[in-house]
């Protein structure tokens, strides 16, 4: 399904690096970042999950929750978050089911031959004002490096959080 700005992301159930469950609408009364990222432990997703780890005092004193998304089992999830010190959630999508219903499967090409992987994808959802948690805004094809910074700057500049 190919989100569109201002539609209502259904809700999902997935499992964190602990093995427990989280649904988005656990956090239904806050601003939430959903990035996806093709592998655990892999240069550039270790960039990106680093970004919002170093930035993430200060997003979490403005509300916003963040949750990464990769197909790794529950086990290659804590593996990274541990090695990496990551203070937020990481979900194990190992059966790709929130990953195709969001439609992030591409054919790409690694070491010439052909793959199917993961587009880098972040969605920001904002909190629920009685109509459902709807998604505020899309970055495509992501490049790792400042991304978090990105985010961050248009979490501000849309107002979802303060201008600290």
């Amino acid at each position: 399904m190919a989100l569109e700005v201002n539609d209502i992301v259904p809700n999902f159930t997935l499992q964190n690096q602990n093995g427990e469950t989280v649904n988005l609408t656990d956090y239904k009364g806050k601003p939430v970042v959903l990035f996806f990222y093709p592998r655990a432990d892999t240069p550039g997703c270790t960039i990106e999950a680093c970004g919002f780890r170093d930035s993430f005092k200060k997003l979490m004193a403005a509300g916003v929750v963040i949750l990464g998304i990769s197909r790794d089992t529950v086990r290659a999830q804590k593996k990274f978050q541990e090695k990496y010190d990551l203070p937020y959630d990481l979900l194990a999508d190992f059966d790709e089911t929130l990953i195709k219903r969001f439609d992030l499967l591409r054919n790409k090409t690694m070491y010439g031959k052909p793959v199917t992987g993961v587009e880098r994808t972040t969605y920001l959802i904002g909190k629920d004002a009685g109509t459902g948690q709807r998604l505020v805004h899309v970055f495509e094809k992501v490049t790792p490096a400042g991304h978090a910074e990105e985010v961050f700057a248009l979490l501000k500049a849309s107002g979802a959080v303060g201008k600290d």
